[in-house]
């Protein structure tokens, strides 16, 4: 008996909450029972929502039979819009009474305490906007953002309060309080189980850095989980490339100092073995597919150092192969099979038949600039192509390479049939262009004021066009040049080049005005080659010539210059090409990279000429990749069939070619006064290494030393004059170097010492310059 009053008294409680509020869970088989039906409905406390709305929410009509768990679900669908701070469902009779209280508008939703994120920048993060209803629950969401924004600055104590401020009309301000704090950066990151690669070589392949010196300008100090994860993936990659198929990372520690103003960061790794590349054969499951054909094709070769993207390339050749032959859905499938004992790794190209899958269309969405034509053309794949995923993740990483957008993504889903592919291609769009006004300083012009704009995708087409003048206290510039990277629709990039350049030689007493316009097409030739062709219009003239022909050798110009500047201002058209092979741009050697280049220009008209330019370039690492080695060879010859050069035409050698000299520092010059002539023909050899001063790697200074030769000669019609040092004179100069990797750019600093040089030679002992890989 006492079991049935207890149950008969929750079933009374249950259907009395049902009759004033399905705010609380209706549940017993005699409340399921309970039914109800009504003929009309009354809304009440609603301002701004129809009453038809309110009930359509409901999902009840008029007339129909429901029960009280049924009213209770209705008042949460309700609630579940997010538009009232109270509901109640109660059945009145024949009436069903709705009464809402509607949550207030957002009348304007601000930013208190920020400093180091922008009011606009904190907007975009957040999504409750003014004239929306406002929502608790989004505050929150939205709170959680501000304070993720926060801490991907490395800002992790950064506190966001939401408040609301009620104004009338039932409208409320959204602001939200923000105490900032200070910045958490990343104290220390650190290696186990490391024994090929030193840790500094490591950190140095990663995104995320130490905190140093310039922490406030290096804005990578700081920890992120979205950074930390793509530092999984490079590292992964680094060892991968150089041979270490196992490489593992076990686990990465994060953790806060004591005081919790730091992180630090361990990866614990397990190298393994490094493996060569032991046999490499092909076979072919397609009918007319010649396997020795495709791997005659291939440039793997037996005992190179394994690395994926050496087979993803030779992957790339042999589908282009397919291609070419009329084979398409070809897919070739590397099998590669293990010798553990000689640690080699055996690789089979197998050319086997693949899916028969079409791309249906490319959809293209948030680029609201750039247009559409300017992404497509990074695919080779169009609409009613087979489907290649290679080729579609090639053409994704040639939209980020464009440098157009903050976030690429490029995926495949199913089309409108299983055969058919849709490729999604999601975009956000960031700045490309710059405006700037500053100071340039280099040695040879020392400082000049320079203002400069730049942009790389003008007009959304993907076009290039920059502008910059610069005004130092010996040369004025001013450089106009444009480029369109798909000219006619096609891989052909047009560029046209427009320069006026005007010189007060500090070192030489006479003047020079120099303006050149240069249209030009350039086109790939092969995977690493590319070629230009040109022509090329340029005025020049050599003004403010010192002295009179008569006065003494101290008082005037050289006599070269006198006659060089009586032929007054020199017209000259000229055609030419240059080629470029670039094993950089393949990446299949992780450690070193080729660059020559070859090029000439022939001059037509009353001045023909023939200027021919060469230099060979390489770069590669030695010691687990501490120590980087360069070797460059470079020269050039100006050979006139008709005419004569002149001083504005010759080769003179700047601390970039040749170091250790002061600008015009070397190679002929006229005995009586000392000016420097410049040559018809330069050869210069540079050998150098860069290495590690065992300072923290956040700093970003290595050491390095340098030895240049070479020489500049042959200044052409000498009119009488005595020149000096006008057959070829080499030269010699060492030095040690200090290179810096600072936030405004890559600085050099060159102390050099003169080993083989000429006793009217000009020598510079120390010079500032921007430093190159090559």
């Amino acid at each position: 008996m006492q079991k049935t009053r207890s149950s008969a008294g929750h079933v009374h409680l249950a259907i009395r909450a049902a009759a004033l509020s399905v705010s609380l869970a209706v549940t017993g088989s005699a409340v399921s029972a309970q039914t109800y039906s009504f003929g009309s409905v009354s809304v009440t406390g609603n301002q701004r929502i129809e009453d038809s709305t309110i009930l359509s929410y409901t999902g009840i009509s008029r007339g129909e039979t429901v029960t009280a768990a049924e009213l209770n679900d209705a008042a949460q669908a309700i609630r579940e819009t997010g538009l009232f701070s109270a509901v109640e469902v109660v059945p009145q009779g024949g009436t069903l009474v709705i009464r809402v209280v509607e949550n207030p508008t957002v009348n304007i939703v601000a930013f208190e305490g920020n400093d180091r994120i922008s009011d606009e920048q904190l907007a975009a993060v957040v999504q409750s906007t003014p004239r929306d209803v406002y929502s608790t629950a989004q505050a929150e969401r939205d709170t959680a953002a501000i304070t993720e924004a926060y801490a991907s600055q490395g800002r992790i104590g950064a506190v966001v309060r939401p408040t609301i401020i009620r104004r009338d009309n039932n409208r409320v301000d959204l602001v939200f309080e923000i105490a900032e704090g200070g910045i958490t950066e990343v104290e220390r990151i650190s290696f186990v189980g490391n024994q090929t690669f030193s840790d500094r070589r490591l950190r140095g392949v990663l995104e995320t850095k130490q905190a140093g010196l310039l922490r406030l300008l290096v804005q990578r100090d700081t920890f992120s989980a979205e950074r930390l994860q793509f530092d999984r993936q490079v590292l992964t990659d680094f060892y991968n490339s150089r041979g270490y198929p196992d490489f593992l990372i076990t686990d990465v520690d994060v953790s806060l100092t004591r005081e919790r103003d730091a992180y630090l960061i361990t990866f614990f790794v397990q190298e393994g073995q490094q493996f060569r590349v032991g046999n490499v054969t092909a076979s072919s499951q397609v009918a007319g597919a010649d396997a020795q054909e495709f791997l005659a094709a291939a440039r793997l070769r037996t005992g190179m150092v394994y690395s994926p993207s050496r087979i993803e390339n030779d992957i790339a050749r042999l589908e282009t192969l397919a291609l070419r032959k009329g084979l398409n859905f070809v897919r070739v499938d590397p099998q590669i099979t293990r010798d553990d004992r000689g640690l080699i790794l055996n690789v089979n190209y197998a050319l086997v038949p693949g899916e028969r899958i079409f791309v249906e269309r490319i959809d293209i969405e948030g680029n609201t600039t750039t247009l559409d034509r300017v992404i497509r053309r990074q695919f080779n794949t169009v609409e009613g192509d087979p489907f290649n995923p290679r080729e579609i993740r090639e053409s994704a990483e040639r939209i980020r390479a464009l440098g157009f957008f903050a976030s690429t993504d490029v995926n495949a889903r199913e089309g409108s049939s299983p055969d058919q592919v849709v490729i999604d291609v999601d975009v956000t769009e960031q700045p490309t262009g710059s405006l700037s006004f500053g100071a340039n300083y280099n040695s040879d012009n020392g400082v000049s004021l320079v203002a400069s704009f730049s942009e790389d995708n003008f007009l959304g087409r993907g076009q290039g066009l920059s502008f910059d003048i610069s005004v130092g206290a010996d040369t004025r510039n001013v450089g106009v040049s444009f480029s369109e990277p798909a000219f006619l629709g096609r891989d052909l990039r047009f560029g046209l080049n427009a320069n006026y350049r005007t010189t007060d030689n500090a070192s030489a007493l006479y003047d020079t005005e120099t303006g050149r316009f240069s249209p030009s097409l350039a086109f790939p030739v092969s995977q690493n080659g590319r070629l230009s062709v040109f022509y090329a219009y340029e005025y020049t003239d050599i003004t403010g010539v010192a002295g009179e022909r008569t006065d003494p050798p101290k008082d005037r110009a050289s006599i070269v210059i006198f006659e060089e500047a009586e032929q007054g201002g020199v017209s000259t058209n000229s055609l030419g090409y240059s080629y470029s092979y670039d094993t950089r741009r393949a990446g299949l050697d992780p450690n070193t990279g080729v660059i020559l280049r070859f090029g000439q220009e022939f001059g037509v008209g009353d001045n023909q000429f023939v200027r021919t330019s060469a230099s060979a370039a390489v770069e590669t690492r030695v010691f687990n990749d501490d120590v980087i080695l360069r070797g460059t060879v470079e020269g050039g010859a100006l050979k006139y069939n008709e005419g004569s050069s002149r001083v504005t035409d010759r080769y003179f050698l700047g601390s970039r070619i040749f170091r250790g000299f002061e600008p015009n520092g070397v190679g002929p010059r006229d005995a009586d006064t000392g000016d420097a002539l410049g040559g018809n023909y330069y050869a210069v050899a540079r050998v150098e290494a860069e290495f590690p001063l065992g300072l923290p790697e956040e700093y970003g200074i290595t050491g390095g030393v340098f030895l240049d030769h070479g020489s500049v000669w042959d200044v052409g019609e000498t009119y009488g004059a005595d020149v000096l040092y006008n057959d070829y004179t080499p030269r010699t100069v060492a030095g040690v170097s200090i290179f810096w990797d600072t936030p405004i750019g890559p600085l050099r600093f060159n102390f050099s010492e003169p080993v083989d040089v000429q006793e009217q030679d000009e020598t510079n002992e120390f010079d500032i310059t921007i430093s190159t890989s090559f």
